[in-house]
């Protein structure tokens, strides 16, 4: 069945459906990694988008349903230069079609993915249609497709109520702003005992659970338009409760402390971007999913100052924040998909909450 990719400055892709065959519109992002479309298409953190994977052979490797990120895939769009029909792995469960059909999930293969992303590099991020209705009037659906906005995003992501991991360690308190599985998995695996919690749950029910450390995750969407959660984060940042904060939790807190953030041209999607610490030096190779950055002009020097940067464009990666016990960055240390150099961060975390609140 033929299949369009209709942006919203009027360029149309003409390609074959794959997975759903329904029309959805989102905004069209790209990711560079050549692996981990599984742990890409159940990443939380793609809520309302649709993902262009630049690698142009994608589902080779089938799917374990054990490598998913999350319950359940919430991106809308899934377009690619070309799927793979078979899957040769000895952990495969299904293929990638198979996938894309059981989730609802809409997709296009047959593009020139490279020409897309040149376009999304050299215009920024846009919004897109995927449809196979080949009778569309490109006017009609140009105005609907530019109205399009990602909105409640996390609330689309969130746990609906808490969850606890046993474990001898620390209690860490781990706010669900939309966060991956490994996060959790990275904590439980060091032996601590986390609790999970929605991303709407008050600061004083946390504190009030006695935690060791708070975690704030990732997650997807404009960080301004939590205000609700700022406001609680605000709370747990006064609480001197020693916090590790990820991606939007790391947005979150910089706004939570009176820095400002603004969307990106095409953000960093991948796993292959180099992070330079700024205290030691050393350049680790990151995963990273993230259309908002941490205006570093805003940064309040008495509070914070900037703990990692981006090799490549000099933007902010982390924070480390001054007389307490609090540091965020804005790449994956958690990784999958992606390198692993930055895990030692989750240790950083686990000796901050031994030395005490």
């Amino acid at each position: 069945m033929k299949a369009f990719l209709i942006l919203e400055d009027g360029n149309v892709f003409e390609g074959e459906s794959i997975g759903s065959s329904k029309t959805i519109v989102s905004e069209i992002v790209f990711n560079t990694s050549m692996t981990g479309y599984l742990e890409v298409l159940t990443d939380p953190s793609y809520a309302g988008q649709a993902v262009v994977m630049t690698y142009p052979l994608i589902g080779n490797y089938g799917i374990c349903y054990e490598d998913m990120e999350a319950a359940k895939p919430v991106q809308k769009g899934f377009i690619v230069r070309e799927i793979s029909r078979r899957a040769s792995n000895f952990r495969n469960e299904a293929t990638i079609e198979e996938f894309l059909i059981k989730y609802d999930i809409t997709g296009i293969q047959g593009i020139d993915t490279r020409a897309l992303t040149k376009i999304l590099r050299e215009k920024g991020t846009m919004n897109g249609m995927i449809t196979t209705d080949e009778n569309y009037v490109l006017e009609e659906v140009l105005e609907e497709i530019r109205k399009y906005k990602v909105v409640d995003a996390v609330k689309s992501v969130t746990c609906t109520e808490k969850r606890f991991y046993e474990g001898q360690g620390k209690k860490v308190a781990l706010l669900d702003l939309g966060t991956k599985y490994n996060i959790e998995k990275n904590l439980v695996k060091r032996g601590c005992q986390v609790t999970v919690y929605p991303a709407f749950t008050k600061a004083e029910e946390i504190l009030a659970d006695n935690p060791d450390g708070i975690m704030l995750s990732n997650g997807p969407g404009d960080p301004k338009e939590c205000v609700e959660i700022i406001e609680q984060i605000k709370i747990l940042f006064d609480s001197n409760v020693p916090i590790f904060a990820i991606c939007l939790g790391h947005q979150l807190l910089a706004l939570a402390t009176g820095a400002d953030t603004e969307k990106m041209k095409y953000g960093h999607r991948g796993g292959n971007h180099p992070v330079k610490d700024l205290e030691t030096g050393h350049v680790y190779i990151s995963s990273q999913n993230h259309g908002y950055v941490v205006k570093e002009d805003s940064i309040n020097k008495d509070i914070a100052k900037p703990g990692f940067i981006n090799v490549n464009d000099k933007t902010i990666e982390g924070l480390r924040y001054h007389n307490k016990p609090v540091f965020t960055v804005q790449f994956h240390p958690e990784a999958c998909p992606g390198p692993r150099d930055s895990e030692f961060l989750f240790d950083e975390f686990i000796k901050m909450m031994e030395v005490g609140k």
